[in-house]
């Protein structure tokens, strides 16, 4: 290449930067571990008794101290870590509600919250999970500010001006106008509402999102979509150029179904699935089976697509599952749920150890007391991981609509792809109790159930029989011939670890329209005469 030819590519190359960007499609097929920084992991040579349960201040833990403690979340499977927000939050004395420890009561979007870390550690965690072939997702809070009065200095904000705020009201929660304007919060420490309407507000954060998500190589945004107009996420979401997949807190399905398509986000937290699998599968509770397999039918129907909902039974806002329900296999059986029907699956930290936590702190305890153990819950879920994982590699598994097989006051079946899924809601103690599913199996077909690695007979008509004489196990069913090179139940693995798990987003080749791109064209246009 001639010397005026390399000048010129130079050139094209700041002009036009390539940045990996993972769309939906690479989303679909990911599990996601959530993480709070600030409870994760600790720096080497932290007190570690230095966070007792209810703890509303900082415990210490960093981008650094979750980067140097990965491998805990890879042996499990997961392809993708969702961290909590980045930005700087409030900084002054504690409130009557702790301190920001959690990340979300944001003072200046545009700067990183230095508790965690500085812009080197972030982008060495971004490196590093893209290293193992891990996608990383970053929460992040557009509807509001934090304050400590209805009158707060607007000067230490992003933005600064009164018109890019909505005035102070209190929500009225049965009214959608009051819920995208009014403030989040209370008068002790209120949330200033952003005017997400305001063209300054729109470009501002635009502008912000894009540089956030180019600086630190994200492929995924996690956000609040409720309390801020619909139509401010096209806009936002085509400046991030990555996956956003919001929250929309609330059972309804109707209303939820409003957030995902191209007019909104790309996915949105399961809230109205999570509901069902409460109903379903609580001990006690109402133990309401066909409330999932209603939901399967209203999602299918109503969601633009199901299989890019994030499946969760826990996470910052809400009770972990062992508060609610005291039997660990409604647990068992409500994660393989989320794990193999539609959906993207979501892990809160803790959850795997059994953590117990009510609401709002006692649901954000730190991680290290569980001295990361190997427990039973841990063990299921990197067997889930390594499953899923080998479908969405191998087969149309994760595009697949989930079908219900059966359904029963004992239990559901569902078929995605050629796996057949039977979970219950009966619980420990063995129970004289069967439950007939008709699957589109031959009698000679042999399946393996990938749980136990047992052998699984199909009876007359493709009838498999769940019997509970040894409890309320979940079951996950596969051709046993098909299992070959999954690295489960003897069979071979044609890949080393998760390590192997190697990104497939794509290289996006995002123009950048500035004076640099136009002078680049007409150097290049006056090189070429030379060539």
């Amino acid at each position: 290449m001639s010397h005026t030819a390399f000048l010129a590519a130079a050139i094209l190359a700041f002009a036009f930067p390539y940045v990996y960007a993972a769309t939906s499609d690479q989303w679909r097929g990911r599990s996601i571990y959530q993480v709070i920084i600030d409870r994760y992991a600790l720096p080497e040579g932290a007190d570690p008794n230095q966070c007792p349960s209810g703890s509303r201040t900082w415990c210490g833990g960093t981008w650094n101290s979750l980067r140097q403690n990965l491998d805990y979340i890879q042996d499990a499977g997961f392809t993708a870590v969702w961290i909590s927000p980045v930005s700087q939050n409030y900084e002054g004395p504690a409130t009557p509600y702790g301190d920001p420890y959690h990340g979300y009561w944001i003072a200046d979007a545009s700067q990183l919250n230095s508790r965690f870390g500085t812009s080197d550690d972030l982008k060495g965690l971004s490196e590093e999970l893209h290293r193992r072939g891990m996608y990383l997702m970053v929460d992040v809070v557009v509807n509001d500010v934090m304050a400590t009065s209805i009158t707060p200095d607007l000067s230490t904000y992003m933005f600064k001006e009164q018109s890019q705020y909505h005035p102070y009201c209190a929500i009225d929660w049965s009214n959608t106008t009051s819920e995208e304007q009014c403030w989040l919060g209370d008068t002790v420490v209120p949330l200033p509402d952003l005017n997400t309407e305001d063209p300054t507000v729109v470009a501002g954060f635009g502008d912000w999102i894009q540089s956030l998500v180019k600086e630190y190589n994200i492929d995924g945004l996690r956000i609040d979509g409720e309390h801020v107009n619909i139509d401010f996420w096209p806009v936002f979401c085509g400046k991030a150029g990555v996956f956003c997949i919001g929250e929309v807190y609330g059972s309804d399905i109707d209303d939820a179904a409003l957030y995902q398509g191209s007019n909104a986000l790309d996915s949105i937290l399961n809230y109205p699935m999570y509901t069902a699998l409460l109903d379903a599968f609580t001990l006690p509770g109402p133990q309401n089976m066909s409330a999932v397999a209603d939901m399967i039918g209203q999602e299918a129907a109503k969601f633009k697509d199901p299989t890019l909902l994030g499946n969760f039974i826990e996470n910052q806002d809400i009770p972990r599952w062992a508060n609610i329900s005291v039997d660990p296999q409604s647990l068992y059986n409500a994660m393989v749920f989320n794990f193999m029907t539609d959906g993207i699956p979501i892990v809160y930290y803790g959850q795997e150890q059994g953590f117990s936590g009510n609401t709002d702190p006692y649901n954000r305890e730190a991680m290290w007391p569980s001295k990361y153990a190997n427990s039973t819950t841990y063990q299921l879920i990197t067997t889930l991981n390594q499953f899923r994982n080998f479908l969405v590699n191998n087969t149309q598994w994760a595009t697949t609509p989930t079908q219900v097989l059966t359904t029963s006051p004992y239990g559901i079946a569902t078929l995605k792809g050629d796996c057949v899924s039977i979970m219950t809601n009966i619980g420990s103690p063995p129970q004289n109790i069967s439950i007939p599913v008709y699957t589109p199996y031959l009698a000679s077909a042999s399946l393996t159930n990938v749980l136990t690695c047992e052998q699984w007979p199909v009876g007359s008509n493709g009838t498999i029989n769940a019997q509970y004489s040894l409890g309320g196990v979940p079951l996950v069913l596969y051709p046993t011939t098909l299992l070959q090179d999954s690295g489960l139940c003897g069979n071979s693995d044609t890949t080393t670890g998760s390590a192997t798990y190697v990104s497939s987003a794509l290289c996006i080749h995002r123009p950048v329209i500035s004076l640099l791109t136009v002078l680049s064209s007409l150097l290049l246009g006056f090189l070429s005469s030379f060539w």
